[in-house]
């Protein structure tokens, strides 16, 4: 198993993680609703952050991860059968779904599911049942596409400590303070990267969203590979980067909150290879990525940099997706990057919810 100690993964660290999200806020206000706002649509989905009850998990175990995209038919006649339909995003990336339940599909069109993710790196379906299935639900589903993770500082809904919160509260505008010592929000990352097993197939549904603002941008790291020339990738094969969750942990801590197991680093290639499509992706992003294996700290900097500036001014490669209700969207970990927007102001709720099947060890 490839990881790395704390004090190494800690080493030439390129933009310490700071988490945004909000831990405390006001039960009360998201049950009764305030003076502007109506009460939260889905309290059952409500963070908490005691399901633990002060226990630490165990670090987690390798598995065996097996990828249904491989057995999907390409056709896709078990996912986008008689009205449905999918529009294209942009010519690169994305696309949105209209005509399909999530929560009645078969294994057949759920492995379709995941090819069609592996192929569009993002897909968001307007799904109007998916958010009111009981939790215990959604996560079954959830769970056919891989191992579910449980997020070690995140808020989560009481009993259902795999549902990762993204949670800021009505008439909260603590984001203005984050905002005083940056210029924007942009914080490109793909999620928990520093496991040994990351995200794969990954699900994200809004269950109350502003009426605008708190988009998502993707940006497809598969292009973003292929946008290099032959012998820049040909300098990137063979190479390894250090993936640390150690600074994750040390601001849960320093705000307040909780991490539910001893943080952990991994090491992963530069460039990974999609089980189902066989295409090679960027393995790298500013959030968690720290330096790359057997170079010298100046040498890591200079390199990472230019993959980072890569990705983020890549826009002809990248999408944005709008939250609306019932917006439920999924995306491929393992070839896509991403970064929420924080641009309303005026207090509205934004409250989405991750299931996250873990996928396999990243491999060339």
């Amino acid at each position: 198993m490839a990881t790395a100690s704390a004090p190494t993964a800690l080493r030439g660290a390129v933009g310490a993680y700071k988490d945004i999200q909000t831990v405390s806020f006001s039960k009360e206000n998201e049950l009764k609703g305030t003076d502007r706002f109506a009460a939260a649509s889905f309290p059952n989905y409500l963070p908490t952050w005691d399901n633990e009850k002060g226990e630490i998990y165990a670090p987690l175990e390798p598995f065996e991860h097996y990828e249904h995209g491989k057995d999907a038919d390409p056709s896709f006649k078990n996912l986008l059968k008689a009205g449905s339909q999918i529009e294209n995003i942009t010519a690169s990336i994305g696309a949105e779904v209209h005509g399909v339940q999530l929560s009645q599909l078969d294994d057949k069109a759920k492995d379709e599911l995941a090819l069609l993710v592996a192929q569009k790196k993002v897909v968001a379906f307007r799904d109007q049942d998916f958010a009111s299935l009981p939790i215990e639900k959604a996560l079954d589903f959830g769970r056919y596409f891989g191992r579910l993770h449980i997020h070690p500082t995140s808020g989560a809904p009481e009993g259902f400590p795999e549902v990762h919160l993204v949670h800021r509260g009505a008439d909260d505008k603590s984001f203005l303070d984050f905002l005083t010592s940056r210029t924007n929000s942009i914080a490109w990352h793909s999620d928990v990267t520093y496991e040994n097993q990351p995200p794969g197939t990954t699900f994200l549904y809004a269950l109350d969203v502003p009426d605008a603002g708190g988009d998502t941008l993707f940006c497809n790291m598969v292009k973003a590979y292929e946008r290099l020339s032959p012998a820049f990738q040909e300098r990137l094969a063979g190479l390894q980067a250090v993936h640390s969750g150690y600074e994750q942990a040390t601001a849960a801590k320093n705000r307040g909150s909780i991490y539910r197991r001893a943080p952990v680093s991994s090491i992963h290639p530069i460039v990974r290879t999609h089980p189902a499509t066989g295409e090679k992706a960027l393995y790298v992003n500013p959030q968690f990525t720290r330096y790359i294996v057997g170079f010298k700290q100046e040498e890591s900097d200079y390199l990472l940099k230019f993959l980072y500036d890569h990705i983020a001014l890549s826009q002809d490669i990248q999408c944005r997706v709008r939250w609306k209700p019932s917006t439920v969207v999924v995306w491929d970990n393992r070839v896509t990057t991403h970064s929420a927007l924080i641009d309303w102001q005026d207090g509205q709720r934004r409250h989405i919810a991750r299931i996250t099947p873990q996928a396999e060890r990243p491999s060339e």
